[in-house]
């Protein structure tokens, strides 16, 4: 099949785990903006009608009569009266008081009336504007609301569509990829027997709901959670099915252990969870309901899913590249380059809110640029491991937010006052190791040298600056909404898509007519970015999952609680604390382990002094530690998966003495253990 056929070529498959992830983020990013619509929209309707929110539906008109006959009616309360009282004994009734009667029917009276002037007043002021206007606004609510009571649903369907994509195309998150025969048979009876257990525990998970006589809520999540991990069970038996019989491998492999390597992260984890559970507490629901939390923050996860989707349009443009190009004419070292994409990749991060998703969104773009200007792959690798992991503690971080409003004890600027801080100085100590780690001296070119080129490199990012000000301008003044850890989910990918429709149109309209100009059509990117964003979506989110289950083993197992409460130094305690928090960074997801970590460490480190700030500082720096770090290091294990694992063996090859040839594992380690080492120590010292 030439480029042309495949370009045009739509499998099912392709549409199946394409178009569906497609609408339910499309459907994310409208139901955001509606909400700031509405928002907007009320307040216009407000300026132009004087209480316009009495006009947002009709006033029926009162059935009551304005002008009754005062006098018979009074006639009629007073013969009923009458009539009762014979029945004064039984009800202890008072006299008739006509007095308080007339004045009871006079009251009536102008109420009625004021009624009656209420309806007439809003028929009048109901002009066909009004209508036109109103119907506009409740239908922009309806979506949005609508949108945001099924925000579960959304999700569960986003996650199991995205994971049965990945499942298929057997990229889920794993110590080594699928490369063997024996790694895929190996890695395909393994998911049937966890995904078997995931969907196991659904089904009784169900039950117990249904035979509780607890109301249920959100009865849709329990079905679909069972026809979740059934695809999920059934796709996996047909990846066996196709290893033992029709298989197109020409290795064979090895040992069942190094193909045992192959078996996604989630795996190992619901081996482990369907274990404790299954086996020691007899609580087979357990690893459903646990997982099922996943969904009690379903905006938090979706707008993860927006990063990614972002992340992947992003890297189908020319934004990277001339980001870049800029930094060309200063001809940098590719060490100071390292250091220089760890500053610029802060910003991005901040708003995704962790390093594994900015990694997923940007980590290949990285690469490039960082070998393209002469890094050696250790050094590439190391920066792009580590793309992240300086900017989690920079406003407005959603993992700080989330921080603050699990714990009374600190509040945002406290934390981003200490962040803002820890950035620094783990930005310093990555510049000091990549210059200890250099191969040949440092070197920046002269003002003189670079700054005309400079500027002549800036001019093609023009027109992306100004559209993304002008994107920006008309949420602050059409909207006004600003760019924040809430909004940016669903600006940026509005941005983003304004970019590919600038390029689209404008950048590429000198290209001849080919077979390969197909491939840089609006809809093919938008496709082929869809498409790669459902794969890293599915094995994110349902490591995430997986994570809130092990939390829950955790947590249950009384691991934490058995802890004692206070030890007999603050120096102890802070030794503790490094300990368990990187073990808990290698095991889990960020928000994930900082919901564990606020009702249990958390506990532990304010009973014995430290520092509240001082404490989630500490557990950032820990957190991206233990992402760093082997034998999980999830970070590098997601970089393997951006950059590829042709490329991760070269580098493997490369080196000639222990620091060059592990300097992607010991790079990070060393920046963010010193940074670790730093966080904790300084503040105690200084107070």
């Amino acid at each position: 099949m030439d480029l042309k056929q495949a370009i045009k070529f739509r499998s099912c498959r392709e549409w199946l785990s394409t178009l569906p992830v497609f609408l339910l983020l499309l459907s994310v990013i409208i139901a955001g903006n509606g909400e700031q619509i509405h928002a907007r929209l009320l307040n216009i309707g407000e300026l132009i009608w004087h209480d316009y929110f009495s006009l947002r539906a009709d006033i029926a008109i009162p059935d009551c009569n304005p002008d009754p006959d005062i006098k018979t009616e009074l006639q009629k309360l007073e013969a009923e009266a009458d009539s009762m009282d014979g029945m004064e004994d039984l009800f202890d009734a008072s006299p008739f008081d006509r007095r308080t009667a007339l004045i009871s029917l006079q009251n009536a009276r102008q109420l009625c009336i004021k009624k009656h002037h209420l309806a007439q007043q809003n028929q009048a002021r109901v002009t066909n504007a009004v209508v036109i206007f109103r119907t506009l606004e409740t239908s922009v609510a309806k979506i949005s609301l609508f949108a945001f009571e099924k925000q579960r649903m959304i999700l569960i369907l986003t996650i199991f569509i995205c994971a049965m994509s990945c499942s298929f195309k057997q990229q889920h998150i794993a110590f080594r990829p699928v490369v063997t025969l024996k790694d895929h048979r190996v890695s395909a009876l393994a998911q049937v027997l966890g995904n078997a257990i995931m969907l196991f525990s659904a089904w009784f998970y169900r039950n117990n709901v249904y035979q509780s006589a607890t109301v249920v809520d959100h009865p849709e999540i329990y079905l679909l959670l069972i026809l979740g991990f059934s695809v999920l069970t059934a796709v996996s038996l047909f990846q066996l099915f196709k290893a033992l019989f029709f298989h197109d491998f020409h290795k064979m492999g090895d040992s069942i252990l190094h193909s045992m390597l192959s078996i996604p992260l989630y795996i190992f984890m619901t081996f482990f969870v369907g274990f404790y559970f299954f086996l020691i507490e007899g609580h087979w629901a357990g690893p459903a309901i646990f997982f099922s939390l996943l969904f009690d923050q379903a905006g938090l996860f979706l707008n993860i899913g927006l990063y990614i989707w972002v992340g992947m349009l992003l890297k189908r443009t020319q934004l990277g590249d001339l980001v870049f190009k800029v930094f060309i004419p200063w001809r940098m070292s590719p060490e100071l380059l390292a250091f220089v994409a760890i500053l610029v990749m802060a910003v991005p991060t901040a708003y995704t809110g962790a390093s594994g998703i900015i990694i997923i969104a940007m980590g290949a773009i990285v690469y490039e640029e960082l070998r393209r200007a002469g890094a050696r792959r250790q050094l590439a690798l190391a920066a792009t491991a580590m793309t992240g992991s300086a900017g989690v503690v920079l406003r407005p971080c959603l993992l700080v937010v989330l921080i603050a409003a699990l714990n009374k004890e600190v509040v945002t600027d406290q934390l981003f006052s200490w962040g803002l801080k820890t950035f620094m100085t783990t930005s310093l100590v990555f510049f000091i190791f990549a210059w200890l780690s250099r191969r040949e001296k440092m070197h920046l070119a002269s003002m003189q040298e670079a700054f005309k080129p400079f500027l002549r490199a800036l001019v093609p990012l023009l027109p992306y600056a100004l559209i993304v000000l002008l994107i920006y301008l008309s949420y602050f003044f059409l909207l006004n909404v600003t760019m924040d850890e809430f909004s940016a989910p669903v600006i940026l990918p509005v941005i983003i898509l304004g970019l590919i429709v600038y390029e689209k149109l404008f950048v590429r309209m000198v290209l001849v007519a080919s077979p390969e100009k197909d491939a840089h059509k609006f809809e093919y990117t938008i496709r082929m970015a869809t498409s790669e964003s459902s794969v890293h979506i599915g094995a994110l989110l349902l490591l995430m999952g997986l994570s809130f289950v092990l939390g829950g083993v955790i947590e249950r197992s009384g691991l934490l609680t058995s802890i004692p409460d206070t030890f007999t130094s603050t120096w102890m305690t802070l030794s503790f604390l490094i300990v368990v928090l990187v073990g808990i960074g290698m095991i889990m997801d960020p928000f994930g382990a900082v919901v564990l970590v606020s009702g249990t460490v958390a506990q532990i480190a304010y009973h014995n002094g430290i520092n509240p700030v001082h404490f989630w500082m500490i557990t950032l720096v820990s957190f991206e530690l233990g992402y760093l770090t082997p034998p999980v290091a999830l970070n590098h294990l997601l970089t393997r998966q951006m950059v590829g694992h042709e490329e991760t063996a070269k580098a493997a090859l490369e080196g000639d003495n222990f620091w060059y040839r592990h300097e992607k594992i010991l790079l990070p380690l060393a920046t963010m253990g010193t940074t670790l080492l730093l966080v904790t120590i300084v503040p105690v010292l200084v107070s």
